[in-house]
């Protein structure tokens, strides 16, 4: 079954190619860190502390991991901690979030078993924890072989997700009982991994720990003073956001909000736009400039008439959690 997993993986990538070097070429993205996901890494200076390697796929992830590494850094101040992501804004945030407590940061290695083995040969963990529910079948299946535990933390399976899982449910209870425990999100969560196959004594349920977070600690209020003082976020007019978003939705936000606008009499609503990728952050500026809207990017320099904008483009990396 592995042996077909990683045969169509290898024969998929090879059908994303011309994509994944187009997007390489225009926004940078998975050419970074090219030789890290091959698993070609630089051993760990010889450390006589257990390894925590923690996983975090993209921005949200390595945000909602703070409060995280915040309690191991205290209950487990011999241990070392390293960081692996999957995306470039991932990894960006990661190295401006954990750059004091973390040894290393890199990238996640590509799911075959020679690059998953490289870089557990480098790295050498005791135990690996993996945010929201990152299942790489290939990796977990090495992790188990070396007596490597795993854990999934703030574990979430959507429904959608969980319809496309019990299509392979052989195949996935093998992956998921490769956890010796999955700390989930919610009831519902808990109970789509366990039937999945993990068996319930393995199951948690914590809530969503990125509420756990100190908004103080972390620096966010000083950045949300600075966003409230400089676009006028208040009670005086009601403010829609609009977060993660992707590409048609910008466009059908946009008129959703114009028709809104007009329809309200008395405090005029505003909105912020804050598009998942930052690559589109150009592109989503465009039409907001086309849509007849005042509108303003975060990155923009500070103007007075700011405060009366429409729109408010948050074109910038991990400052989302603030507004």
């Amino acid at each position: 079954m592995y042996f077909l997993y990683s045969l169509l993986l290898t024969i998929g990538v090879g059908v994303l190619l011309p994509r994944f070097l187009y997007d390489a070429a225009r926004h940078g993205k998975y050419a970074a860190g090219l030789g890290e996901r091959a698993g070609r890494l630089p051993s760990l200076t010889p450390v006589k502390q257990p390894v925590i390697w923690l996983h975090c796929v993209s921005v949200g992830e390595t945000q909602a991991a703070r409060p995280l590494v915040d309690k191991l850094s205290e209950r487990y101040p011999s241990h070392t901690l390293v960081v692996s992501t999957t995306t470039l804004t991932g990894q960006r945030v990661a190295r401006e979030v954990f750059g004091k407590v973390a040894a290393r940061i890199f990238y996640f290695p590509f799911d075959w078993a020679m690059t998953v083995r490289r870089a557990l040969d480098a790295i050498n963990p005791s135990a690996v924890l993996v945010m929201e529910t990152e299942l790489w079948p290939r990796f977990l299946r090495e992790c188990r072989a070396r007596c490597v535990h795993v854990a999934v933390v703030n574990g979430r399976i959507s429904e959608a997700s969980f319809r496309r899982y019990r299509t392979i449910k052989p195949f996935i209870s093998s992956v998921v009982n490769n956890l010796d425990l999955a700390i989930m999100q919610t009831e519902a969560d808990a109970e789509r991994i366990n039937a999945l196959g993990l068996t319930r004594e393995r199951i948690r349920v914590s809530g969503n720990i990125k509420f756990d977070a100190d908004v103080k600690a972390d620096g966010q209020e000083q950045l949300t003073g600075q966003l409230r003082a400089r676009f006028q976020f208040n009670e005086r007019r009601p403010l829609i956001v609009a977060a993660s978003t992707h590409a048609p939705e910008e466009r059908v936000i946009i008129e959703a909000f114009k028709i809104l606008r007009n329809a309200l009499t008395g405090k005029c609503p505003r909105l912020l736009l804050a598009p998942r990728h930052p690559e589109r952050f150009a592109e989503v500026a465009a039409l907001l400039e086309s849509s007849g809207l005042n509108c303003v990017r975060r990155t923009a320099e500070p103007k007075a008439e700011d405060a009366d904008c429409d729109v408010a483009l948050l074109d910038t990396i991990g400052e989302l959690r603030a507004v």
